[in-house]
C-alpha cells in the first residue's frame, strides 16, 4: 500500500513539474526577455541574483533542518511550527535591511534599488513557502506538497500570459519589465498563504508563540546548514552579478548570461525535486541504520545518466537551440557558445543533488561547507580573472569548473565516509557510455536533415544505449520506489 501510495505521488509529482515549471521558463520568462530586450532583462536578472546572495538569511538553514527533523518527528510538528514563524519574521527584517546596505553599497541606483525592494520581498515569500512545504515533505504528505510545488508558476503563467497577449512588455518601455517582477510578487503571496493555512490545519496550532531561549536552539542546530546554502547560493548565483557591475555593458552580458541559463535552470528544477523527495528518505533511512548503498546507485541512474545525455545534446546543437528560443539574432553566436558550457554544468550539479543531499541527511555538514568555501573561491577568483578577458563566457567556463571540482569533492566524501563497493563493472559501463554519447552526437549533428530530426535520432539512440546498458531500466525504477 505504501509503494502504490508513493508510486501515485511521484508520478504526480513529475507530470506537474514537466508540464509548469519548464512551461514557465521556457515559454513566458523567455517571452518576456524576448519582449522587454536582453538588456533590460539583464538588469532584472543580475538584481535578481543579488537578492538570491543573502537569502539564506531569511531562513538560516532552518528548511533543511526542519526537513530532517519532522520526517524522523513529527509529532514536532505543532511544537516547532508556532515558534519558528515567528523567528522567520525576524529573520525577514534583518536580510531586507542588510540586502538594501548592501546595495546602496555597491551603487545600485534608485531606480535598481526600487526592484531590489520588490525582489527581496518575493525572497521573503518564497523562503516562506519553502519552510511550508518543509513541514509537507517531513510528513511525506508528498501529493499536498506537489500540488503547491506548481502553485505559484500556474498563477504567474496566467497573470504574464494577458501581460504578454496584451504587450505590456516592450523593449521601449523600460518600466515594463517592473510588472514582471509584481505579477511574481502577487503569485507568491497568494501561494503562501493558501500554503500557511493547509500547514496551519495539519500542524494544529491555535497561535504563535514567541520563546527566546527556542529560537537559539533552532539556530545553533541549524546554522551548519545556512553557511551551506549561504556559500553555494554564492557560487550558483554571483556570475550574473559580477558580470553586471564589472563590464561597461555589463547589463547586455548578464541578459546574455540569463537566456543561455535558461532551460539549465528548467533542467535543474526536476533535479532539485528529485533531491527532495530524497532527503527525507535518506534521513529516515539512516535513523533506522538501513543500508544506502543501492539508493545512491539507483538514484545515480535515474538522475546523472540522463543529465550526461542532455548535456551532450544540448552541446552539439546549441546554437540551434538558441536560435530557435531567441529573437536577437546580434546575441545568438554568444548566447550559444554560454549555453554549451553551462548546459555541461548539469551532470555534476545533478550528482551534486544526490551526493550533497545524503551528506546533508547524514549530517556530515562541517565537509560540505569546507567544500563549499572552497568553490565559492575558486569561483570568484576565476570570474575575476576571466570576465575581463572573455565576458559572459569567462563566467560561464568559472561556473563549469566550480561545478565539476564540487560535483567531484563530494563523491568523493561520500565514498570515504560510507566505504561503499566500488563497482568497476559499473563504472565501466559509464565510461564507454559516455564516449558513445560523444560520438553519437558529433555524427548525428552532421546528418543531412533538419536540426529537430538530428537532436531526436541523438537523443533517443543515447537513451537506448542507457536502456541497453541497464543503466537505466523500468526494473530499477520500481526498486527505487519501494524506498518510498
Amino acid at each position: 500500500m505504501m509503494q502504490r501510495k508513493f508510486v501515485t505521488n511521484l508520478a504526480l509529482v513529475l507530470t506537474l513539474n514537466l508540464l509548469i515549471k519548464p512551461f514557465w521558463i521556457l515559454g513566458i520568462d523567455r517571452m518576456v526577455q524576448n519582449a522587454v530586450g536582453t538588456e533590460h532583462y539583464g538588469i532584472y536578472y543580475s538584481l535578481l541574483s543579488f537578492s538570491f546572495l543573502l537569502n539564506i538569511l531569511l531562513d538560516c538553514g532552518i528548511t533543511n533542518f526542519n526537513n530532517k527533523n519532522i520526517s524522523q518527528n513529527n509529532h514536532l510538528l505543532s511544537k516547532h511550527f508556532a515558534n519558528i514563524v515567528v523567528l522567520r519574521i525576524m529573520l525577514a527584517l534583518a536580510y531586507c535591511i542588510i540586502t538594501f546596505v548592501i546595495g546602496f553599497i555597491i551603487g545600485y541606483t534608485a531606480d535598481m534599488m526600487k526592484m531590489v525592494v520588490a525582489l527581496a520581498f518575493n525572497q521573503v515569500l518564497i523562503s516562506f513557502i519553502l519552510y511550508l512545504r518543509s513541514n509537507l515533505a517531513g510528513l511525506h504528505l508528498f501529493k499536498t506538497d506537489s500540488l503547491i510545488s506548481v502553485l505559484d508558476r500556474t498563477i504567474m503563467i496566467a497573470i504574464c500570459g494577458f501581460m504578454l497577449l496584451n504587450h505590456v512588455f516592450s523593449k521601449s518601455n523600460p518600466e515594463s519589465i517592473k510588472w514582471f517582477v509584481y505579477a511574481q510578487t502577487f503569485a507568491y503571496l497568494l501561494t503562501a498563504m493558501i500554503t500557511f493555512v493547509v500547514v496551519i490545519d495539519k500542524a494544529k496550532v491555535k497561535k504563535l508563540t514567541w520563546r527566546i531561549p527556542f529560537f537559539l536552539m533552532i539556530l545553533k542546530k541549524s546554522y551548519p546548514y545556512a553557511i551551506l546554502v549561504l556559500l553555494m547560493t554564492f557560487y550558483n548565483r554571483i556570475d550574473s552579478v559580477m558580470l553586471e557591475r564589472m563590464l561597461p555593458d555589463g547589463a547586455e552580458q548578464a541578459g546574455i548570461y540569463a537566456s543561455a541559463y535558461r532551460i539549465l535552470d528548467a533542467t535543474n528544477m526536476i533535479a532539485f525535486l528529485f533531491a527532495g523527495l530524497l532527503l527525507p528518505i535518506f534521513a529516515r533511512m539512516l535513523k533506522f541504520k538501513d543500508p544506502v548503498e543501492e539508493m545512491v546507485r539507483l538514484s545515480f541512474s535515474l538522475l546523472v545518466v540522463p543529465a550526461i545525455i542532455i548535456a551532450a545534446c544540448s552541446y552539439f546543437f546549441k546554437a540551434d537551440i538558441m536560435a530557435m528560443l531567441y529573437s536577437e539574432s546580434t546575441h545568438i553566436d554568444r548566447s550559444a557558445s554560454v549555453f554549451g558550457i553551462l548546459m555541461c554544468c548539469f551532470a555534476p550539479i545533478a550528482s551534486t543533488y544526490i551526493f550533497g543531499t545524503l551528506l546533508t541527511a547524514n549530517g556530515n555538514l562541517k565537509e560540505l561547507n569546507i567544500m563549499a568555501s572552497t568553490g565559492m573561491a575558486i569561483n570568484i577568483i576565476l570570474n575575476i580573472i576571466l570576465i575581463p578577458r572573455m565576458q559572459v563566457v569567462g563566467s560561464a567556463l568559472s561556473s563549469l569548473t566550480t561545478q565539476m571540482l564540487t560535483g567531484l569533492a563530494q563523491i568523493l566524501m561520500v565514498q570515504h565516509i560510507f566505504k561503499f563497493h566500488l563497482n568497476f563493472k559499473l563504472v565501466g559501463k559509464l565510461v564507454v557510455f559516455m564516449i558513445l554519447v560523444l560520438l553519437i552526437n558529433m555524427g548525428a549533428s552532421r546528418l543531412p536533415m533538419g536540426w529537430i530530426p538530428r537532436f531526436l535520432i541523438a537523443a533517443g539512440t543515447c537513451f537506448a544505449i542507457a536502456f541497453g546498458f541497464r543503466l537505466i531500466s523500468i526494473k530499477n525504477i520500481y526498486r527505487i520506489l519501494k524506498y518510498g
